[in-house]
């Protein structure tokens, strides 16, 4: 039997979970309460199993309180440039140390996990097989909330680690706990976006709270013993995000991924990257996280590149002559795997 495919359909809804008048084996929950919007509609059951479909909805609306509104978005998210987001590529840092070695294999590993747990093959690596694993809009959410939920780890635990070593020490830190947990606030802004987009079944958010609970952990003790190969296996992680979320952008702009052809980005989303008007779609949203990713590469395997314990962060460094390449907080296209030591201090 051939499986329904997704469906947009123009409702007029408030948080109804119905079926979808052109196939009645689809669901929708409406993007918007009580005003006219766009629905997806999923299929009931999908290859990866959790408690609830994943559908629209409207995850964490405002606060009700009579005299708060909202709450504002403290860390301002610097203005890309389109050139910028466009210019993002895939790249990746050769190993020049054991350490490297360690830390590129481990993020492998973590990989070859993830990919099984996600049903996700990836097309750089073997096209033949990746064919034979078609990624939905569904499994594309699955992965990249799965994936979002660990990646706001390692910035909060190295941030964390240096804040103590601060006050224990009682000397500054040169920089690297605002970069650190700025980071982390990033990944975590990119969590709370595409929660405006999905609903994770019970079985999911217990995978995310094991994978989290392990991670933190393990994360913590090895940022104890080695932070240079922490911030290295950061950064061959983020390289790994680079390739994931532009494997998502070239098949949505093959068309394959219809409910997302024309899917406006959350509100959430458009003020925290100040998304310009007529660039407000789930492609541009993408374009925008893949740029997010790519600078966290470039920051990690920069950080690694460092001596941990003296030099300064030279992303929030003031240097005397300005005039020559520095560190920037855009996704610079010309150093996208990290600037060396010599480079920067």
């Amino acid at each position: 039997m051939m499986r329904p495919k997704s469906v947009i359909c123009p409702v007029q809804t408030g948080w109804v979970r119905s079926s979808c008048p052109l196939n009645p084996h689809l669901h929708r929950t409406s993007l918007h309460k009580g005003r006219s919007s766009q629905s997806i509609f999923y299929p009931r059951r999908g290859a990866f199993s959790t408690s609830a479909t994943l559908s629209l909805k409207q995850q964490f609306p405002p606060a009700t309180s009579n005299r708060i509104k909202d709450t504002a978005i403290v860390w301002k998210h610097p203005i890309y440039t389109e050139e910028e987001i466009q210019a993002v590529t895939v790249a990746h840092r050769e190993t020049k140390c054991r350490s490297d070695k360690f830390a590129l294999g481990l993020v492998r590993l973590l990989r070859w996990c993830t990919d099984r747990a996600t049903g996700y093959r990836n097309p750089e690596g073997d096209k033949k097989i990746a064919d034979n694993f078609v990624m939905t809009e569904k499994k594309w959410l699955i992965r990249f909330i799965f994936l979002e939920s660990v990646a706001g780890v390692p910035g909060m635990v190295g941030g964390m680690l240096r804040h103590l070593k601060s006050i224990r020490q009682m000397k500054r830190d040169q920089g690297w706990i605002e970069s650190l947990i700025e980071e982390a606030y990033n990944e975590r802004m990119h969590l709370l976006t595409f929660m405006k987009l999905a609903d994770p079944g019970i079985f999911m958010r217990l995978m995310v709270l094991a994978a989290q609970g392990v991670f933190f952990n393990a994360f913590f003790v090895s940022y104890l013993i080695s932070p240079r190969t922490c911030h290295r296996f950061v950064g061959y992680l983020e390289e790994e995000a680079v390739i994931t979320y532009t494997h998502a952008i070239h098949e949505l702009q093959a068309r394959k991924l219809p409910s997302w052809d024309n899917l406006p980005a959350p509100d959430l989303a458009v003020k925290y990257w100040k998304m310009p008007e007529g660039k407000q779609k789930m492609l541009d949203l993408l374009l925008y996280v893949r740029a997010d990713e790519a600078k966290h590469r470039e920051v990690n395997h920069t950080l690694g590149n460092l001596d941990q314990q003296t030099d300064p962060n030279p992303y929030t460094a003031l240097y005397h002559d300005g005039k020559g390449a520095i560190p920037s907080s855009s996704p610079d296209a010309r150093k996208p795997v990290g600037w060396e030591r010599e480079e920067v201090i």
